[in-house]
């Protein structure tokens, strides 16, 4: 089991930066992916970027060349930097993690996908 907590969030202009930092605490040992995912009111969560354990990531087209999603084993958190930020990037935010299936089977674990709170993100101008 871990628990995640996100900040960053906050108002920006088009255009403008912002950097998400997510903490996690727990089992840690236990993750293989970490990432974050948005969702707009009334819309499906969906993912923006994710890492693995490796430091390989994944991104959304929608962030693929304004966001950067890195990984800090060290401490368990996970970031994500945003740049060139558009009012449709304006969503919650939601830290994720999952965990390697043999820490869950043997822990008798019932889930290994973990999120946050989520932080708000809005871009207007």
């Amino acid at each position: 089991q871990v628990h995640l907590v996100e900040s960053g969030g906050d108002l920006v202009h088009p255009g403008g930066s912002l950097r998400l930092s997510c903490a996690a605490s727990g089992d840690t040992i236990c993750i293989s992916n970490m990432g974050w995912y948005s969702q707009a009111p009334g819309k499906e969560r969906e993912v923006v970027a994710l890492v693995n354990n490796a430091g390989g990531t994944y991104y959304a087209d929608t962030a693929e060349g304004r966001f950067i999603a890195s990984r800090d084993d060290a401490k368990d958190e996970v970031y994500l930097q945003m740049n060139s930020l558009k009012p449709e990037d304006t969503a919650v935010y939601y830290c994720y993690a999952d965990f390697n299936e043999e820490c869950t089977v043997q822990h008798g674990w019932l889930k290994n996908e973990y999120w946050g709170q989520g932080t708000q993100v809005t871009v207007s101008s």
